[in-house]
């Protein structure tokens, strides 16, 4: 069970298998010897041969034999825990970089918790496969054969009989493999399935306890586990019997040796030393591969986990050019999109945005505003139709160089643990902390830290310790400092007070006077004042103009504001 482009991709975890290899082979050499020695001054105590220097002799070797296994011993366990290393530094870091080349392709090929689990579970599982089941593997082919060339010389029936029996062990484990290869497979994606329910249900838990069902999703839970559960009984079924299989057969081997050597003995072909050294040496025929059947469970899963880690590895990179342009103007023409289960999303799109102004995108829940969002900020590639950016295709722009010109704020952007100035720091690493206060006035935000500690106010996990509207005031701060030339805001002033939310819109009125200010609000007291407003319906742009022209047409604008304006007119007024 040796995977060739696994050991291809970590030389150096190979060399401190072959080094472990080296090590077990040479503590081998010494029990030989030592077997030798202890045979032969046994045999000379029988026979009454032994003299007093004969004595200490023994004794010398035989300490002598023991520090060095002793000695290999340790040394077998750092080279086993070096390739161990290798393995994990290389393949998490491979891992890492792999996330970071692919962006947000991965999900297209697997879950978040399906990477977090091969990273982390996966990989430990390759640790002992390199650590211990490789070099055992190869320790296992070598010691029967240097064993029968040793024991050969003493009794050649004897040695033939060890060493024809030596291959049922790893036959053995060729049948469990075939047998048990399902039922590893099956036992990782339970594993991973369960893991990324648990995952799930924690990033939800809050949701669960609002709606009270954490008791439905606990007893999905469960059904997952006791999935789990029964495949991992059914693991431990199989190991245990091919265990007893392989028992059967060293034990049966090793009570073979010794009943040949008796045998040879008895009739006269060998002598007591000879005998003696058949004995105490024909488990070594058998013990190095009964360990080998001991981590050839744990390498199934190192092999099951590999094939995942190496869908990860085999992900295509987020291609990336050079391209880039002077003119931010933005041309969409009959643009289209799908997502991955070939559902209709976006239909003919056609959308202008000047080098600045406030454009604002309105529409029912679902007709496709975000997803809009998404693709003007690159998140999405995969459309169709054309998309321009200053005159270029919005695709064949570098992606590094759209992330600095364009900046895309959701309701979801997420805060920090930290401080306030490591939360700006990341949008813009030139900031000093005059900007930094500039950008937190503005948001009406510079007051409130002041009066904590300032830029080193603690943020807590997710802003836990701040509103909603000062975490969105907090997120619009962030991207000012950006210093973009496009800003897309979808329903970045929701689920925030009338105060927070006005006064955001007030900050980007004000940004739209040299930037490109694109607003996404199911509100549209938000966008009534914008220079061009566009309505989606069902993935269309079905009408675009400013308030005033879309309420005289009398369609879906005018439809929606009198539904908000009776809503909002009900709650205490709105402002127009």
């Amino acid at each position: 069970m040796i995977n060739k482009r696994l050991i291809s991709l970590v030389p150096a975890s190979m060399s401190h298998v072959r080094k472990k290899v080296l090590v077990q082979c040479v503590s081998l050499i010494f029990s030989i010897i030592f077997v030798f020695v202890l045979s032969g001054f046994v045999d000379g105590i029988i026979h009454r041969a032994i003299k007093p220097e004969s004595i200490i002799i023994f004794i010398a070797i035989s300490l002598g034999a023991v520090l060095i296994r002793y000695v290999m011993t340790i040394l077998a366990a750092k080279e086993g825990f070096r390739a161990s290393v290798e393995i994990n530094n290389l393949l998490r870091d491979s891992i890492y970089k792999k996330m970071l080349s692919a962006g947000e392709g991965y999900k297209k090929h697997m879950s978040t918790a399906d990477v977090l689990q091969n990273a982390i579970d996966g990989v430990e599982q390759l640790e002992i496969y390199f650590s211990s089941y490789l070099p055992q593997l190869f320790y296992s082919i070598i010691a029967p054969v240097v064993l029968f060339a040793v024991l050969s010389f003493i009794d050649i029936k004897s040695a033939l009989a060890l060493i024809l029996c030596v291959p049922l062990i790893p036959l053995s484990i060729m049948a469990i493999q075939r047998l048990a290869k399902k039922t590893v497979k099956k036992y990782w994606k339970q594993y991973l399935n369960l893991s990324d329910v648990f995952l799930e249900n924690i990033q939800g838990l809050n949701t669960l306890k609002i709606y009270q069902a954490d008791a439905y999703k606990h007893k999905k839970m469960n059904d997952e586990a006791e999935d789990f559960r029964k495949i991992t009984m059914k693991m431990l079924m199989m190991q245990l019997n091919s265990i007893i299989m392989m028992d059967f057969i060293a034990y049966g081997g090793t009570a073979l040796g010794v009943m040949l050597a008796t045998y040879g003995y008895i009739n006269g072909n060998l002598n007591l030393c000879g005998t003696l050294i058949i004995i105490l040496l024909c488990s070594e025929f058998f013990l190095p591969l009964r360990l080998l059947g001991s981590f050839f469970h744990v390498a199934m899963n190192g092999m099951a986990a590999i094939e995942k880690i190496f869908t990860i590895l085999d992900m295509e990179d987020e291609k990336d050019s050079e391209e880039e342009v002077d003119d931010f103007s933005v041309n969409v023409e009959n643009m289209s999109y799908k997502y991955t289960d070939g559902k209709e999303a976006l239909r003919d799109i056609n959308f202008t945005a000047g080098r600045s102004g406030f454009i604002g995108i309105v529409g029912k829940s679902g007709c496709g505003k975000s997803t809009f969002a998404e693709i003007l900020a690159n998140n999405y590639s995969d459309y169709d139709g054309s998309i321009k950016l200053g005159g270029k295709e919005l695709k064949s722009l570098g992606k590094k160089f759209l992330k600095k010109h364009i900046t895309l704020i959701s309701m979801n952007n997420h805060i920090f643990k930290g401080t306030v100035r490591e939360n700006l720091y990341m949008a813009n690493r030139r900031a000093d902390d005059k900007e930094m206060n500039v950008a937190l006035e503005k948001t009406k935000l510079l007051d409130f830290f002041n009066s904590k500690e300032g830029l080193d106010t603690k943020i807590n996990e997710g802003g836990s310790n701040l509103s909603g509207g000062q975490r969105q005031r907090l997120a619009v701060a962030r991207a000012l400092l950006h210093e973009s030339d496009i800003y897309i805001f979808d329903e970045a002033s929701s689920n925030i007070d009338v105060e927070s939310e006005e006064n955001i819109i007030s900050i980007l009125r004000m940004l739209s006077k040299d930037k490109t200010v694109i607003f996404i609000s199911h509100r549209l007291a938000n966008v009534m004042k914008a220079d061009c407003i566009y309505v989606f319906d069902n993935g269309k742009a079905a009408e675009k103009g400013r308030h005033e022209e879309l309420l005289e047409r009398n369609g879906i604008y005018r439809e929606l504001w009198d539904k908000q304006y009776e809503l909002e007119c009900c709650r205490g007024g709105i402002a127009v």
